[in-house]
């Protein structure tokens, strides 16, 4: 009786600072997600911007030129990036947006990672100073682009090595601690068709966990989110849609803060033609993009690209003033919903071993981790209570379970876990979202399961994720 009365007088302080330390995890999250929300609307509110490619590319008529293409073809006579503030300002943008670093690895401010850079060329001053100076003092907001992609330095499929991850950090940091306040870093060349570089070449998580902590404020957008439904936030603080490559989103769907880019001409860098090629028109871009896009709460940056000379052509130029003319931002957009926090970590799932009740045909349960959104696993219509389960064959920490479904259809499942000794329950779900996020306290799990209890259809599931993610 003595022994069980210490036993219950140790396990309660224990129980007590379990339940204290989850429901910290748990305010936290909260808390971080709110800050998020507020910096998300934020961003949609500036509705319009300038993008400006410019770059080594634009001295060689092509946008990915020869990687090894000399430094000494960078030589600009009278850049001017106060005409690329003032041009941005006429047309009532918001923010400006520069190349720092494109797809062939020539960086455009002073950097120590690399000789390949602008300090080398016959111009030898840093553009990104220059930028971000001229766009605050004319009362623009200042946001850079950055290519992970990088041909010259050979950081390619196949090829990175952990100095690769080194220069993108020592790169990164650069930008985010020499220019000041940076609203957004906007990436490139990652988890793309053309990049082929994943999220666990170049981990994301690392690299997103840098930005915030040089920055908190800095906004994380990827390019290359295109494969991930609209509904979720993967691997990006604002959803991006390249329009140019077919990207459309949804205009019906005001859920996501989301960016849409196109470039006023008729590709990104400068070529040799542009100052007789007709530009994009004026009413066009107010009515059919700025317009329509904001009011699905996606804000809009069109790029403008200045000549070998550094200086935007008269064309462009005239066209942004009309844009003024006829378009004035009016300040607040419609108001976000409360979003959770962007999935950033690696998928644990991804390729494991997968099992299922019966399935349908050919939908069977791989079907359900293999990394695309339009392929499922499908229950048979004859089970009656079917489940789908991951088996990771030895102990894994888990902290999120994400159920992706083509269309919103199972709404009240059982997720479970297995301990090595029996099944224990994570979370009753009733999510009826597309996109099902379970977030819960770390946990060990040999395998994870899904029991569905109750769908409107035949129980779908596109991708079953698992992630660990760190500091949760």
């Amino acid at each position: 009786m003595k022994l069980r009365s210490i036993h219950k007088n140790v396990l309660l302080p224990v129980i007590m600072l379990f339940f204290a330390i989850s429901a910290m995890a748990q305010f936290k999250n909260s808390e971080a997600a709110k800050k998020l929300n507020v910096l998300q609307q934020q961003f949609v509110d500036l509705r319009f911007g300038m993008f400006i490619h410019y770059n080594i590319p634009t001295y060689a008529n092509a946008d990915w030129p020869d990687p090894d293409a000399s430094p000494k073809l960078f030589n600009p006579k009278k850049l001017d990036a106060n005409q690329w503030a003032k041009a941005a300002k006429s047309a009532n943008m918001s923010y400006g947006c520069l190349t720092t670093k494109h797809h062939s690895g020539f960086c455009i401010w002073d950097t120590k990672s690399t000789d390949y850079n602008v300090m080398n060329s016959p111009y030898g001053k840093d553009v990104v100073k220059q930028f971000t100076d001229a766009f605050r003092a004319n009362g623009l907001k200042v946001m850079l682009y950055y290519s992970i992609l990088d041909t010259h330095h050979k950081l390619r499929p196949n090829q990175i090595t952990p100095k690769h991850i080194d220069m993108i950090k020592q790169q990164i940091t650069e930008l985010l601690t020499k220019y000041g306040k940076i609203e957004a870093l906007i990436i490139d060349g990652w988890d793309a068709p053309w990049s082929r570089i994943s999220y666990d070449d170049v981990p994301f998580e690392d690299i997103y966990t840098l930005i915030k902590t040089l920055q908190p404020d800095c906004l994380v957008m990827d390019l290359n989110g295109a494969k991930y439904p609209a509904e979720g936030l993967y691997y990006t603080d604002i959803k991006t849609y390249e329009m140019g490559a077919g990207q459309r989103m949804d205009k019906e769907s005001k859920v996501m803060p989301s960016l849409a880019c196109l470039p006023i001409n008729t590709s990104w860098f400068w070529k040799t033609d542009f100052p007789t090629v007709p530009v994009r028109k004026p009413q066009e871009i107010v009515d059919n993009l700025i317009k329509p896009l904001n009011m699905a709460s996606c804000n809009f940056i069109l790029n403008v690209a200045p000549n070998r000379d550094g200086l935007i052509d008269d064309n462009a130029i005239e066209s942004l003033k009309e844009v003024g003319r006829l378009w004035k931002n009016e300040g607040a957009t419609t108001p976000l919903p409360p979003l959770e926090l962007p999935i950033i970590s690696s998928n644990l799932a991804l390729k494991q071993a997968a099992n299922s009740t019966w399935s349908d045909d050919m939908d069977i349960m791989d079907f359900a981790n293999d990394d695309s959104y339009k392929s499922s696993w499908r229950s048979n219509k004859e089970v009656q209570k079917s489940w789908y389960e991951i088996d990771f064959k030895n102990e894994k920490g888990i902290n999120m379970i994400v159920v992706a479904e083509q269309k919103p259809n199972i709404d009240s499942y059982v997720l479970e876990y297995w301990n090595g000794i029996e099944w224990k329950k994570i979370v009753d779900g009733t999510k009826t979202d597309k996109i099902k996020i379970h977030r819960f306290d770390r946990l060990w799990a040999n395998k994870v399961r899904i029991r569905i209890e109750h769908s409107k259809d035949t129980p779908a599931i596109a991708e079953f994720q698992v992630f660990n993610e760190r500091g949760s």
